[in-house]
């Protein structure tokens, strides 16, 4: 007989086991349908009270001239424009909106133009004391608006400032928060595109307006956005430089109507017209919005 000689099996290697004290991968359980219920709820309840004042606003601003009772003047019915034609044919208020708008929009391409220009400097060049002035000029933040007020309604009263356009807006150009958000954009931009620009023989106004502009209109949407809402609704410096019928705002005229016993329904049309413009900015300009808030200050 010939013996068969038979090979040892191979050891199959075990299955490598999960230490001890390891724990399973956390895996998020879905939500209750009653915590689902209750956080609708809740939401729902938050948007109601938000937006209710902007519901009473516009139903009581269609209402005829009348005394008003609640809660039956919240309903739609009667309606009537009879506010919005005196409201918007009156001439003081055109001339009020065209205040308002002057004051807005060139506030608005002021800070723009020189808080880029400015974010630009402290954040890509270089130059003795850069640190030191750029925290002197943050540290404006931390000064009450009120108390810098009158100061400078003395330097603009007595450069013939008061009741003019240039009054309103020149002390408003100055925006450190503006500043810092530029910076803090145009800092997480590459070094290379500046350096392959200047290599490229390009001068630093060329690179600014070839560059950083189209770089930071995310930005720019933002603080136009902000910049326009800070303007359109302020009140306290318009009072103040515009002493006159003709050089009030919206603001400051639907304030001054108050003291003239007009009609509920006449201040509250003269509110929605000025509060119109504003929704339409922030719904041009809501995608850039989003963008410029999600993005400013992370590095890239």
């Amino acid at each position: 007989m010939t013996d068969t000689i038979t090979a040892p099996a191979t050891a199959v290697p075990a299955a490598p086991t999960a230490p001890r004290g390891s724990r399973r991968p956390y895996r998020p359980g879905r939500a209750s349908r009653g915590w689902l219920v209750g956080r609708t709820a809740l939401l729902l309840v938050g948007a109601a009270v938000t937006l209710f004042p902007f519901y009473a606003m516009v139903v009581l601003s269609f209402k005829p001239t009348g005394p008003v009772t609640f809660p039956d003047s919240l309903l739609p019915w009667p309606f009537s424009t009879e506010a919005y034609d005196q409201v918007i044919g009156a001439k003081s208020v055109l001339r009020w909106m065209w205040n308002t708008v002057v004051y807005s929009v060139v506030s608005v391409v002021g800070v723009l133009l020189f808080a880029s220009m400015a974010g630009y400097a402290f954040a890509k060049k270089r130059f003795p004391g850069k640190e030191t002035m750029f925290w002197s000029f943050l540290a404006m933040l931390m000064v009450p608006y009120h108390v810098t007020m009158i100061p400078t309604f003395i330097i603009i009263s007595e450069l013939n400032g008061v009741d003019t356009y240039w009054g309103m807006i020149v002390p408003t150009l100055a925006n450190a928060q503006a500043v810092f958000l530029m910076r803090q954009f145009i800092a997480s931009l590459p070094d290379s595109l500046f350096e392959a620009a200047r290599l490229d023989g390009c001068s630093e106004w060329r690179v600014y307006v070839s560059i950083v502009l189209p770089l930071i209109k995310p930005i720019l949407a933002t603080l136009g956005v902000f910049v326009f809402l800070w303007h359109w609704n302020d009140f306290l410096w318009p009072l103040i430089v515009g002493q006159s019928l003709d050089m009030r705002t919206l603001t400051t005229g639907i304030a001054s109507l108050q003291q003239e016993n007009v009609a509920l329904n006449m201040l509250l049309a003269g509110s929605v017209v000025a509060f119109v413009p504003i929704f339409m900015a922030y719904l041009i300009g809501q995608r850039y919005f989003q963008e410029g808030v999600s993005t400013t200050g992370i590095k890239g």
